[in-house]
């Protein structure tokens, strides 16, 4: 693996220094657009309809929430929300602030807040992201200022979920377009506003003008936002440096270490809490008569990757192996008492013959990103004879196939939505949804009493118990958190945060 690396790199140099040659890289400021490229776009603009992480970074950008959390000390502050009062433990209440407008005139009010979150509620919402508000029952207007959120059960989560993934939609704006309309010409609140979706290539911005005083997000320094989306890699680099954009991501190790000798071009390294994992179909759906149904099988796989090799390798930067099933810095997330599958290609061997399987077997695996990642994974397997077959695809497909039941082994990743609380990783993924693989009682009950007591103790240790038996089970193979590199124009003062969300509205020149 390093001197595939090496080869990779020694190729870029040349194609690098031809390029900075070409063409001198030019500034984004010339004319006050920031433009930013990813590999990828969200399936539906709408926040709710998307889950890919460039509809959160346009979300955050574009829409505001009821609560902020400050970054510094973790403390929720007041945004479109000016105060809030627990009636009891399933009863929220809130005051809207006034003076607000959204992107099209509207002012906003109590009613926007309870017909975004009633909607996305209802199935005829075919809401992608409901795990995000599926702890609410229901939301109602209380006064001419207030709202009051009834809750399912107890969620001490609450208040993070209101300071993240729940932006606040125009009613009569929503209602008037539909979700068709909306995807098209979405509207918001936050300090930019999106004046052009173009699918397949892009979303255009512009600052906010009338965007409240106040906010804690500031007023943008910068005065148009482009995002552009640009699947191939090498193809990113070069509009880099050509100045075709002026900030990407994701950039490869390799590429990264000759983005740094390039002229009028920073590269910043930053852990995110963005963790990859394999989840094993244990349900056998993918596959009649499948291995991964054997626990020993599902052992064997995580003892065959060498987990730490990937990381210095190929993931490198702040990247640490994961043990547990979340990001270490979440609350509830531990480690402790969590078994542990250290590269051990011959016992890997060893359980597979004893489960019947002494020659391997072939099997699926899906990704959606890092391809080498994925590929590195099928080597690893390759290695103590299980054949494992590469079907690449795009998030959403990706995501509707593991759904579906059609993927024996899914490369995932998950951000967690930015959500500093276990519940959003590991609920998602193991509380019974539909993006649970094994469907185990046990730890489905485990995730529900730890989403749902208000004692933070007993919120750990039930988190603690299901972190356990997922991994005791090898439910889910917990990879390594991802430490993603940026690399921008020299002009921009860009700051990284680890929840892996651009604050472009916090950006600017210099």
């Amino acid at each position: 693996m390093p001197l595939r690396i090496l080869t990779r790199a020694a190729t870029l140099a040349a194609s690098f220094a031809t390029l900075i040659a070409a063409h001198p890289a030019l500034a984004g400021k010339a004319d006050d657009t920031l433009v930013y490229a990813s590999d990828s776009e969200p399936e539906n603009v709408s926040p709710y309809h998307n889950s890919a992480r460039e509809g959160v970074i346009l979300a955050r950008n574009c829409w505001d929430t009821l609560l902020y959390r400050d970054q510094k000390d973790g403390t929720y502050k007041p945004m479109l929300a000016t105060a809030w009062t627990w009636a009891d433990d399933t009863t929220l209440d809130l005051t809207i602030r006034e003076g607000v407008v959204f992107h099209n005139g509207d002012p906003l009010g109590p009613e926007d807040v309870a017909f975004t979150f009633n909607y996305v509620l209802t199935p005829e919402a075919r809401t992608v992201t409901r795990q995000n508000v599926d702890w609410m029952k229901s939301v109602e207007v209380t006064g001419p200022h207030n709202v009051r959120i009834h809750l399912k059960a107890p969620f001490p989560a609450a208040l993070e979920y209101l300071a993240g993934p729940t932006p606040i939609f125009p009613a009569n704006y929503f209602k008037k377009v539909g979700l068709d309309g909306f995807a098209k010409a979405p509207i918001g609140s936050g300090p930019y506003r999106i004046t052009k979706v173009d699918s397949g290539r892009g979303v255009s911005m512009e600052r906010f003008d009338k965007y409240w005083a106040g906010s804690p997000l500031g007023k943008p320094k910068i005065g148009k936002l482009q995002f552009r989306v640009i699947p191939d890699g090498e193809s990113r680099m070069a509009e880099l440096m050509t100045g075709g954009v002026d900030w990407i991501w994701r950039v490869p190790s390799d590429q990264a270490e000759q983005l740094r000798a390039a002229p009028n071009i920073t590269v910043l390294n930053s852990e995110t809490m963005r963790v990859g994992f394999l989840q094993f179909d244990t349900l056998g759906r993918a596959k009649e008569n499948s291995p991964l149904k054997d626990v020993r099988v599902r052992q064997a796989i995580s003892y065959a990757i060498d987990r730490k090799a990937m990381v210095d390798n190929l993931v490198r930067g702040a990247s640490r192996v994961m043990n547990a099933l979340c990001f270490v810095d979440q609350f509830g997330c531990t480690d402790q008492g969590v078994p542990r599958y250290a590269y051990d290609p011959a016992k890997a061997k060893a359980l597979l013959k004893d489960a019947g399987y002494p020659n391997g077997f072939e099997i699926d695996l899906g990704a959606y990103r890092e391809r080498d990642y994925a590929e590195a994974v099928i080597g690893y397997l390759g290695a103590v004879g299980i054949k494992a077959r590469l079907n690449y695809l795009r998030y959403a497909a990706f995501r509707d196939a593991l759904r579906a039941g059609k993927t024996s082994i899914g490369y995932q990743t998950w951000g967690s939505f930015s959500v500093n609380d276990v519940s959003a990783f590991d609920g998602v993924y193991f509380r019974g949804g539909e993006e649970d693989l094994t469907k185990d009682p046990q730890v489905i009950a485990d995730l529900q009493k730890g989403d749902g007591s208000t004692d933070p103790e007993t919120r750990k240790a039930a988190y603690a118990k299901a972190l356990q038996r997922i991994a005791g089970e090898a439910y889910a193979l917990p990879m390594f958190s991802y430490s993603t590199n940026y690399a921008f124009t020299s002009d921009l003062n860009f700051t990284a945060q680890p929840d892996e969300v651009p604050r472009f509205y916090a950006a600017s020149w210099k």
